[in-house]
Order: C-alpha cells, then structure tokens, then sequence
C-alpha cells in the first residue's frame, strides 16, 4: 500500500497528466503541426509512403517508450515523429486501397469522442452517441429506398464486422434454433452460402466463425464483367435445393474489390426471393454511390436486400472505423444475438433495449464511430457526399481513358468507379508469358511505392499480377494521373535495364 507520502507524489502527477491548461498547449500545438502537416502533403511536397523495413519501425517505436515519463514535455516530437513515420493519404499520388483521405475536419468531430470517451452499450452509457448512429441509420436507409419505421440498423467497426453480423442474422432467421443449438452436423446435406466470387475475403471468415465451414462457401458464376451472373445463380440454387442444401444466404456485392464490379443486384435480388434465399449486399465501398444523382444507378435493386453493409470510412470520406449494417426487415435486429445481460440491461426500463447497442453488435463497450460522419453531414449537408463520389468516380473513368490512349498501358476493365485495374505492357514485355508479364507489375509497383512517388496496390487477374488504383482522395487531378504514367514508365524502363 502507497503511503501518503507516495500517494500525494502519484496524485500531483496525475494531476499534471489531466490538467485542461496543459492539454489546451498540446491541442494548440496538435492543431498546428497537422495544418503544416496537411499542408506539406497536399502540396506535395512529401513522400505518399514514409517506407521503413518493418523490424526498423518496431525499433524506433520502442526507442520513444523507453523515454517516456509523467513529467515529459515531448509532445511536439512525438506528434512529429508519427507524422513523419505515417502513410500520407492526403497525398495526391495515394491512390492505393480503398482507404481514403478523410475530410480533415472530420478528424475533429471525432476527436471530441476520443477525448471524452463517448462509448455505447446501453442508451444511458451513451445517450448522444446513440442518437447520432440511429440518426445516421435513418438516414442511410432512407437512400436504399426504404420506409422509415420498417428499416434498422447500426454503426460496427469495418466491413468485416459487418459482414460477419448480418450474416450471422441471416444463419439464425434462415436456419431456425441455430443460435441455442448450433449448426447441425448430423449426416445429410450441409447448409451453404453463396457468395459473388470475388466477394471480400471476409464473407467466407465469417462463414468460417458461424459454424457453416468456410468449404461450404459457394462461388456464384460471373459473367464478362466480373458480375454476378442472375440466371447462374438460378440454376445453382435451383440444383443444391434439389439436393437438400439450405442456402443460407446470397451474398451480392456492390461493388466488389478486384475492379469495382457492381452486381445486377434487381436481378440478384428476383432470383433469392424466388428461392425464399436471404440477399445480403456488401457494398462497404458502394453503397455511398447511393449519395449521387449520377451514379446511384449502380445500386439499382439493393432496397430489394435483406441486409446491406455500407462503410462510411470509404466513400463518405470519414475516418475509420464506420460501418453500417442495415437490415430491411426491423424485426430481424434482435435476431443477431439472443442473450441476456443483467448488469447491463435494466428490466425496469425494457422499453430502452429499443436504444441499447449492445443488443445488436458484437462489442459489448462501442467507440461513438459515428461522430465524425455526423459532424461533416451536420457542417457541410448531404450533398458534400455526392460531390466525393462524382470527382473521384469521375478520375476513375478519366484514368481509364488514359491508359486506352497509351500504347503501353493495357486496362483490364471498363471501370464503374473509381477502381482501375491496368498492367504496364513496354514493347519488350507484350510477348512475355504470363508469370513473367504478372512478376513485372509486381516488382514495379514495389519499386514505385518504395520510391514514395505514388502508392498503388498490385491484384490478380485472369492468372496474372496486375497493377490496381482506387483514386479515393478527391484532390488528385489528372496531372496526377499523367505523372503516374510517366513515373511507371520510367521505373520500368530502370527495372528492364537491371534484368
């Protein structure tokens, strides 16, 4: 046990620790070395990716621990060090993963639930977060075209998660008991999924975790444009019916990662209601394509869905993590997880389970992840989202043009977004066999992101490496894409040089 001697030492250096005066001089000087910070980058005038070999970064980490004390007065450094040591998305040559350069002051709205640690579980834990996130539900279902009143959901942390939750409802509404009793594992034909085959890998994890077997996961067929194909899709389930499988669920995407395919989801949509098959739509990177006169098109048919998962940490420009998972039917909400919690769950008040989080999600204690899309809605209004996707689905089309003008640059799709697939083809190269041409794009675009002149991300198609953008900041400008090209070039040209 402290003494009192220690315990006042302890308390007067917590209270240096939370003073509001030394936070306001940390704050003030936060404030502007990410303005310098934005600034530099958006200029320019940096590298995309500060690269490090991983083992080098670890230790200069640990460096910085070893010096930590309640007393230090280092915060400027250190602040500093991680700006220098991060991956600039600002930046306008980031066009990488579908990870974007979020609106700054978004970062803001949600620092304020950082700083207080708003959390969710229960409505009393966090009464405003709560009303944010059913906010923004309402909202968002409302443009899938849904009536207010029949529709539900809620704010999980990415994609994944989502994916998981609303596919774990779709096992427990389809496969009846299955939450008290598991997946039966009795002889006889086993229930499956359906997925589009260039579905995120996260949708056969969740198989995996919700007792289905990640071999029961069943690829759709696709047509020429790495689409879902509908009447395929007939036949597949009109064939595992035939043999007993429950098909638990049809997972569409809209759009997908590879090249941005979005699914013929009305069509998709026919064929599950035929069935009497639950439709779920991932469109974490899509769905925000609903915001946008010119482009919700795309998503024609999704409120014929029974679940969708829309990230808003991707195309609504926000930071991470925030992803809805939205549910047609309100009834299905519950249906996720079927628990009691008493220390938590007050039966005095039942009506507030309506309001309680902790009821629909996986975590128990919830981030407010909504704060900061809230907050840029409330600053800017809806039409802020319509301009993200039109600039950067735009640059996508753009880019696409490019690269069928140049005659060594080969696209492997007509883009729906802001998603490109392409591969460098110089004249050396058009005969090369495909492991050759696919090691190629590979080793370039190592090159190039090492470099810190631009960060793309590299996939495969059709058997062969490819190079892969997803233009998600919505300052790159076409002198951005001309540069690329011409620094693509010229890494390959040094590459080809060195054998």
């Amino acid at each position: 046990m402290l003494d009192e001697v220690s315990l006042s030492a302890a308390q007067v250096r917590l209270n240096a620790v939370y003073d509001p005066h030394r936070f306001r001089a940390a704050a003030t000087q936060w404030a502007e070395l990410l303005s310098a910070h934005l600034d530099n980058v958006q200029q320019r005038s940096t590298r995309v990716l500060n690269w490090a070999e991983p083992e080098a970064n670890i230790a200069e980490a640990e460096r910085w621990l070893e010096g930590a004390n309640a007393d230090s007065n280092r915060f400027e450094s250190i602040v500093q060090q991680m700006l220098d040591r991060g991956h600039n998305l600002h930046h306008p040559h980031y066009i990488g993963h579908q990870v974007p350069a979020p609106v700054p002051i978004a970062g803001l709205f949600d620092a304020v639930g950082a700083v207080t640690n708003q959390v969710m579980a229960i409505y009393e834990m966090g009464p405003w977060a709560t009303a944010v996130e059913r906010a923004l539900v309402n909202r968002l279902g409302e443009q899938i075209g849904w009536k207010r009143d029949n529709f539900a959901g809620l704010v999980t942390h990415g994609g994944s998660l989502g994916n998981l939750t609303a596919l774990l409802t779709a096992r427990n509404v389809i496969l009846s008991g299955s939450w008290e009793e598991g997946v039966s594992h009795a002889s006889g034909p086993k229930p499956v999924m359906i997925v589009q085959a260039d579905a995120h890998y996260s949708v056969a994890r969740a198989a995996g975790i919700i007792g289905l077997g990640s071999k029961q996961v069943l690829r759709a067929a696709l047509n020429e444009k790495r689409q879902l194909d509908p009447q395929r899709l007939d036949e597949q389930i009109t064939e595992l019916k035939a043999k007993g499988h429950p098909v638990v669920a049809v997972s569409a995407c809209a759009c997908a990662t590879p090249i941005g395919a979005f699914d013929p989801l009305r069509d998709v949509a026919a064929v599950c209601h035929k069935h009497e098959v639950w439709m779920h739509v991932d469109a974490a990177h899509g769905g925000a394509a609903l915001m946008s006169k010119r482009y919700r098109h795309l998503l024609d048919g999704v409120d014929q869905a029974d679940s969708v998962v829309w990230d808003a940490h991707k195309m609504m420009f926000v930071p991470a993590l925030c992803a809805f998972v939205l549910y047609r039917d309100k009834r299905h909400r519950f249906e996720t997880f079927r628990q009691d919690a008493p220390y938590l769950f007050d039966p005095s008040a039942p009506g507030m389970a309506e309001y309680d989080s902790g009821m629909l999600t996986l975590e128990c204690t919830k981030r407010a992840a909504a704060y900061g899309l809230w907050g840029t809605w409330s600053l800017f209004g809806e039409s802020l989202f319509e301009d993200l996707v039109d600039v950067t689905f735009d640059l996508g089309r753009l880019f696409y043009n490019k690269l069928l003008a140049a005659e060594d640059f080969v696209p492997l799709h007509e883009p729906q977004c802001n998603i490109v697939a392409f591969r460098h083809v110089p004249d050396s190269m058009k005969d090369a066999p495909p492991e050759v041409l696919g090691a190629f794009q590979r080793e370039l675009r190592r090159r190039v992101i090492e470099s810190g002149k631009f960060y793309i991300v590299q996939t495969n198609l059709g058997g062969c490496g490819a190079l892969r953008v997803t233009i998600i900041n919505p300052l790159t400008t076409e002198d951005d894409l001309n540069e690329l090209l011409s620094t693509l070039r010229d890494v390959g040209t040094e590459l080809l040089k060195r054998g």
